[in-house]
């Protein structure tokens, strides 16, 4: 696999895995669920939780991943920014 093709491939991890975290996030945030009117009780909260928790981990993994194939990129740009 080609540089190129491994942060293509990051790339669509760290949106499946951002996607997931922030579902997640958002229905487990108090309150929520009673404003739009589903009881907790209706809902796999622990399994939920358990994927909250994991796609945040790899988000996380994925995001450090991201910014080292890229660090050329940053470098340079940093460069750029402050020789101005």
């Amino acid at each position: 696999m080609n540089r190129t093709e491994m942060k293509y491939f990051v790339d669509l991890g760290l949106v499946v895995s951002f996607l997931a975290c922030f579902i997640t996030g958002v229905v487990k945030y108090p309150g929520f669920l009673a404003l739009i009117g589903v009881s907790p009780r209706s809902l796999p909260m622990f399994q939920m939780t358990l994927l909250h928790d994991r796609s945040g981990l790899l988000l996380g993994i994925l995001v450090v991943l991201h910014f080292a194939l890229n660090w050329r990129w940053v470098v340079a740009r940093t460069k750029r920014l402050f020789k101005n």
